[in-house]
Order: structure tokens, then sequence, then C-alpha cells
């Protein structure tokens, strides 16, 4: 397995290739000189041993505008491959992705519940272990595994400081238990951090280098992305956009302050809500299930009967929005976005009333709208953006450990990926 953050043939040069052939898809050696600049010597023989490693593959040559036609390169998407796993109260998700950071094998379970921490690391390794048997993967293409989970997060400890149903998570070591228990190196992660990063890798932000996700699952937070980079803070939780005060005089969170976002709006908000409700709760049946019921299972449910016509349910995932609206409307102006993208079961079960609420919020009040809009767009992979994510650290942390901050202008700037429109048949 390759050492953390380097590859044979040498690791700063080789990182910077890689990211530069991952963002353009396909682009010649000379383009890579062109955007990375380097040298056309130090790229050839980069390239040379990268083939040789089998990470990168020569896919033809482009037409000749006048001299030698170039040979066009494109990461080899199964050459490596990393498993992301994203642990939260309602769900286990677990998946495989390629190079290329796209995903070739996932899974849902049930959530963890009340069960002890030791307990569901012995599960989640039990997992990880048949599902690098089920799809048929060499053990020795894993680079390792990216473990998500709630924050805030501490390098030493895992979960510091947990929300009421995972207090008994805090100080557990995550990333230490589980790579022990399944051998590998695990890198741990905030979701929606993890989430940022598996919509950057994956393309799911069509190469914009300045955006934030809003990550709704059990709670809300924020993934930020500046200039091509992750921004993770100080501690490694940047963007907890879900202990945003929204009203001063509002209840008591878990986190120490009052009014905030998640505490008034978000999924356990909503259903807590939805419960209070009688006639509703026993509408939509939530009155029936169990104490422990998912949050998130039950978030679905109302979402599902907004979109059938139950006005009481819209009216709750209304109002939720106006809220997480105004958190979005901070969070793009402070960092004058370009682009927010929606992940998470949350936004993926009612992004028909999120997404327009923001997008209108936005629209209408976003202080730099004279200069530019704000994309809001729902992710591809809603659902299983974190884990996605957490699959993408690892390979962001193998093969780009320094992104340079210029290389996704320079390769936008440089139009390398239209080479591929010349490819010779």
């Amino acid at each position: 397995m390759l050492q953390k953050g380097t590859t044979s043939a040498g690791p700063g040069s080789a990182s910077l290739i890689l990211d530069a052939i991952r963002v353009a898809g396909t682009i010649s050696r000379v383009g890579i000189s062109q955007v990375t600049g380097l040298t056309g010597a130090t790229v050839s023989n980069v390239v040379r041993r990268l083939l040789e490693q089998d990470l990168i593959l020569e896919i033809g040559r482009a037409e000749s505008t006048g001299g030698k036609p170039r040979v066009l390169l494109e990461l080899n998407p199964t050459a490596r491959y990393a498993i992301g796993v994203h642990l939260d109260h309602s769900a286990l998700t677990f998946v495989v992705v390629n190079l290329a950071g796209a995903p070739v094998f996932q899974e849902t379970q049930s959530g963890i519940a009340q069960a002890s921490p030791d307990e569901v690391v012995e599960r989640m390794a039990h997992e990880v272990d048949a599902m690098i048997l089920r799809s048929g993967i060499e053990r020795e293409r894993v680079l390792g595994v990216g473990l998500v989970s709630p924050g805030p997060l501490t390098s030493q400890s895992g979960i510091h400081l947990a929300p009421p149903f995972m207090k008994h998570w805090e100080e557990y070591p995550l990333d230490v238990r589980l790579s022990e228990a399944t051998g590998l190196p695990v890198l741990l992660e905030n979701d929606a951090t993890a989430s940022a990063v598996g919509e950057y890798w994956s393309g799911g932000t069509d190469r914009e280098a300045n955006f934030a996700t809003l990550f709704m699952g059990t709670g809300l937070g924020a993934g930020l992305f500046m200039q091509g980079s992750q921004y993770s803070g100080a501690s490694g939780n940047a963007g907890e956009v879900g202990h945003t005060c929204v009203d001063i005089n509002g209840p008591q969170c878990w986190c120490g302050m009052r009014g905030c976002v998640e505490f008034m709006a978000g999924p356990h908000a909503v259903v807590a809500k939805a419960h209070s409700d009688s006639v509703l709760a026993q509408e939509l049946g939530l009155a029936a299930l169990p104490p422990d019921s998912e949050i998130t299972s039950q978030f679905a449910i109302i979402a599902t009967a907004s979109a059938a016509g139950n006005t009481r349910a819209r009216a709750l995932l209304e109002e939720s929005a106006r809220y997480v609206a105004v958190a979005a409307h901070s969070v793009a102006n402070i960092l004058d976005l370009q682009m927010i993208v929606l992940t998470g079961q949350g936004f993926a079960a009612a992004s028909d009333i999120y997404l327009p609420r923001l997008q209108e919020t936005l629209s209408n009040s976003f202080f730099a709208r004279s200069s530019h809009s704000v994309d809001v767009r729902l992710s591809r992979a809603a659902e299983t953006a974190a884990a996605i994510g957490g699959a993408a650290i690892v390979l962001q942390s193998e093969f780009v450990p320094q992104r340079s901050a210029s290389l996704v202008a320079n390769v936008r700037k440089a139009g390398t990926v239209s080479e591929l429109s010349t490819l010779s048949k």
C-alpha cells in the first residue's frame, strides 16, 4: 500500500499530476505542464512511473494540430479503491468507491440505536470485510476506510461532544478501534465536511471551487470548500451551521447556545412538532411507532405526506425550510459562495420544499447578488453523500495531500478538458 500522501513516483509532483488528471478528466502531457507549471521532462518522467503503477491510462491520441498528436491520459479507476462508512443514529451507510470517486458498491443498514460503541465497531468491521469479498476487489488495492460521523470531533478521541441520543459515544476512539478491527488505515471526518469532499471529488459541483454543502441527516451541518480545497477550521469542525443562533431567546440547545437552527428546525424538531400535533401524528402513523424509531425515517414519512398533499405536514417542513434558508443565507454571505449543494437523507426526502425556499431566499437577499447568483442544487447522491465523501477523503489523503489552490482555475482557464473532443478515432 502507498504511504499517506506519496506515490513511488515522487510525493509532490506525482500528487500534483494525479490531481490535474482527475480535475481535467482527460489531458495530455503538454496540458499537464500548462496547468501545473512542471517542466515537460518532469511530467514525462512522473507519467511514465504512474503508468507503470497502473494508476493512469493512455486512452488514445488527439487529432494533430500541425505537430505530433498528443497522447491523452486518464485515471485508471480500478487501480485503487477506498471504503466510506457513515455512522449515524438513524443508519449505517457503506460504500466502496474507485479511484475516480465513483461508487461501485453501496449498502445502507439500520442505525446504531443504543448499541454500545464496541458492538457497532464490530458490526462495521464485519461489513467492510464482507463488501470487499462481495465486490471482488483485491484487498491490497483498498487504501483504507473513511469513517464519517456527526461532530464535533477530535483527532484523539472521536466524538467529543455528542447530541443527547449519542452521549455514550463521547470520547470513544472511533478511528483507532475500527482500524484495529479491520486492519486498514482509518481517517475520521464529520459528515458535512465529508459530503463536500465527496461532491468535489466525484464532479458534483461542475468544478466550482468555492461552494458549501448543507448536510441534513439526523442533524444539520455544512461542509466548506474554498479555492478548490476543503476548509476544516482549527479543530476540523468548521461548518457547524446547525448551531447558528436564529433566536437569542429560543430554547437551550445541547451545544450550550440558545435558539440554534438545528434545535429549532432540524429533523428532530420537525418530528417532535409532528408528534405534538395529535391529529397529524395519528394520520401519519407516527403515534404508533416505537419511542426509539429512527428520526430520518420519521422525517421521511412527514415529507412523503407533504408531497401527497397533507397541509399540516407541509406547514412543518416549510417552517423548517425558512430557518434553514436563514442559515444558508448567512453562510453564503460570509463566504461569498457561488454554489450550495444540499445533501443527506433529510434533503433527499424533502428537496421539493427546501431547495426552492433556499433558492428564493438567496436570489432575493444574497448580498452580492448584483455580482453573481448562488446556484442551489440537490446532490446527485444525497442519501449516500457522506459515506462517498468519507471514501473520497481517503483517496485525497493518499494522492492529493497538498492541492495547489490554483490548479482548478488553471485547468478551467486552459480548457484542457476540451482535448477529449479531439481524440482520434
